[in-house]
Parts: structure tokens; sequence; C-alpha cells
């Protein structure tokens, strides 16, 4: 038996790479580790999320870990919409509950370029916020990693 090295997630993406980088993404954030997600950016990564400027790894470490002190029990769906050469462009869903229990579920797009390593050195996120009852959420995994069964963003009609 032949063994296939795994194919590289660094641009030029074809769309099998960039499902996977995607994928990959989403799994990084739903580790809700702001270590480790940091790692897929550059060091001088710069982001706009929301009305929000971040620029570097430490700012995207301080970013996510004041984040997901506010959203909690947060699971995240990305899914790809486009993507060439080294530029990626996703759609995603998330939820999750505040402090005083009202459940959310934000929806948004990203922009991302990378270098030639296959790091994110731009993300451009616009968000939208719905609040939403306990009863409509629809990301109900255990916390940690979507499972593959899990339908995605299209399959639940979002």
């Amino acid at each position: 038996m032949t063994l296939v090295p795994p194919v590289a997630l660094v641009p030029p993406f074809t769309r099998e790479t960039a499902i996977r980088k995607v994928r990959a993404a989403e799994d990084g954030w739903n580790s809700r580790d702001p270590q480790r997600v940091s790692l897929a950016y550059t060091v001088d990564s710069r982001w706009r999320n929301r009305a929000e400027f971040v620029a570097g790894r430490e700012q995207i470490v301080e970013f996510l870990t004041r984040k997901w002190k506010k959203e909690l029990e947060y699971r995240l769906i990305k899914e790809l919409w486009a993507f060439t050469g080294n530029r990626i462009a996703v759609r995603f869903a998330y939820e999750s509950h505040d402090a005083m229990g009202q459940w959310r579920r934000a929806y948004g797009n990203e922009n991302w370029e990378f270098d030639e390593n296959g790091l994110m050195q731009y993300r451009h996120a616009s968000i939208n916020d719905l609040e939403i009852e306990e009863s409509d959420r629809l990301f109900r995994w255990p916390i940690g990693r979507r499972p593959e069964d899990h339908p995605g963003l299209s399959d639940l009609g979002l």
C-alpha cells in the first residue's frame, strides 16, 4: 500500500484545500483556546472584527480571551463561500449565551488573506447578532469540535 502525503493547506488554494482550511479554522475556534487559535495567524496579522481592529498575535489572544469570557457555550460553524489564489471568503454562524443566560446567534462573513506558509495575515469580519430563545438553538453538540455528521450552515437553512 502506498501512503499519500497530506495536502498542505497553503496557497494557491484548490476547492479541496480551501474547504479543509475553513474546517481547520472552525475547529480551532471551537476549541476556545486563544493561544492555539493565534498560531493560525501571522505574527503581525491584522483583523477587523465588527468595529474592533486587532494587530498581531498578542492582541488576537487578548481579543479571544475577552470574547470567550463573555460568549459562553460558544459553538461555531463556518462554510466556504469563495476562494482564489491566497484568499478565502467564508460565511459563518455561531451560538452562545451571556452571563444572564440570553442566547444569541451571530451571522457573518469573513474575508481571509494568507501568506505563502498558509498563515492568515488579514481577517475582515462583518457580524450581526440575533437574540434567540434557548429552544431555538441549532448548535447542540458537546463543547469542542463539531461532529462530522452535524449539519452545516446550508443544511440548516442558515
